[in-house]
C-alpha cells in the first residue's frame, strides 16, 4: 500500500530542508519511519471501516535473534477485493499461546478493534498455534466463536519442498555453487563493484531491446544472501 501522506512528508522534507541536511541522523530516520507507519496503519483501518476481518499470524526471529510476530489483516474492501495488509510486527519474549495472544489483543485494542469481529485465523501447524486445548486458535475462539481456523497450506508445501530438495543431488550442487559465489564475491568490495557494473550493463541492454520495462519498484539492486533453510524449513 502506497501512503500518499508519507509521500507528502518526504516531499516536504526534501523541499524545505537545508542543503546540508540529508536526514542521515538515525533519530530523524526513525521519526520519519514512525510517522509513515502511523499514516499507513490509519489508511488500512479506514479501508477496513470497522468490518469483519481474519488474522494471519506467524512468528520468526530477526537478524538480532529476537523473536518477532507479524500480524496481518485479511478483509474485503469496499470494491469487494480480498486485501491482506501487514498491521504490525511486535516483539514477543516466548512463543507460548498465551504470550502470543496478549500482544495481538493489545494491538487490536490500540486501534479500537474488537476481537469479536475476527472471522478467521490462519496459522502454521505448530502446537502453540493449532493446539485443540490451549492453542492460540482456541484462545481466540473463546473471545470470538466465529473465528474459524485454517492451516497455512503454503506452509505444508514449503516443508515438502525443503525435504525433497535436501535429497536432490542437483539442488545440493546448486546450493554449494551459490555458497561459493557468495564467498568469492562477498569477500571483496572490488568484485562486488564489478558485479554491479556488469549487472547495470546487462539491464541497460535488456531495456534498450525491450526485454525489460521500467517502473517504480522494478529492476532494483538486491544484496547477496547466503543459502540456508527457510524459517519454516528448520522449525
Amino acid at each position: 500500500m502506497v501512503c500518499k501522506k508519507c509521500d507528502k512528508i518526504r516531499d516536504y522534507a526534501l523541499k524545505h530542508a537545508p542543503v546540508n541536511d540529508q536526514m542521515t541522523s538515525p533519530i530523524i530516520q526513525k521519526d520519519i519511519v514512525s510517522a509513515c507507519k502511523i499514516e499507513t496503519v490509519k489508511a488500512i483501518l479506514e479501508e477496513l471501516n470497522g468490518d469483519y476481518y481474519a488474522l494471519l499470524v506467524d512468528e520468526s526471529f530477526d537478524v538480532s535473534r529476537k523473536e518477532q510476530m507479524a500480524i496481518v489483516f485479511c478483509y474485503i474492501d469496499r470494491m469487494k477485493f480480498v486485501m491482506e495488509r501487514l498491521i504490525g510486527i511486535v516483539h514477543v519474549e516466548d512463543t507460548s499461546a498465551s504470550s502470543l495472544k496478549e500482544p495481538i489483543f493489545n494491538l487490536l485494542a490500540q486501534h479500537s478493534l474488537s476481537p469479536s469481529s475476527v472471522r478467521g485465523q490462519c496459522y502454521d501447524g505448530a502446537s502453540n498455534m493449532q493446539g485443540e486445548i490451549n492453542g492460540l486458535k482456541m484462545l481466540i475462539r473463546r473471545e470470538s466463536k466465529s473465528a474459524h481456523s485454517i492451516h497455512y497450506f503454503a506452509h505444508q508445501l514449503q516443508l515438502t519442498l525443503v525435504g525433497v530438495s535436501k535429497k536432490c543431488v542437483e539442488v545440493e550442487k546448486l546450493v554449494v555453487l551459490i555458497s561459493n559465489i557468495f564467498n568469492v564475491l562477498g569477500s571483496s568490495f572490488k568484485r562486488m563493484d564489478n558485479l554491479r557494473d556488469s549487472q547495470k550493463s546487462t539491464i541497460q541492454v535488456a531495456l534498450d531491446i525491450g526485454e525489460l520495462t521500467t517502473g517504480r519498484g522494478l529492476n532494483q539492486q538486491l544484496g547477496l544472501s547466503r543459502a540456508c533453510d527457510t524459517h519454516w524449513g528448520y522449525r
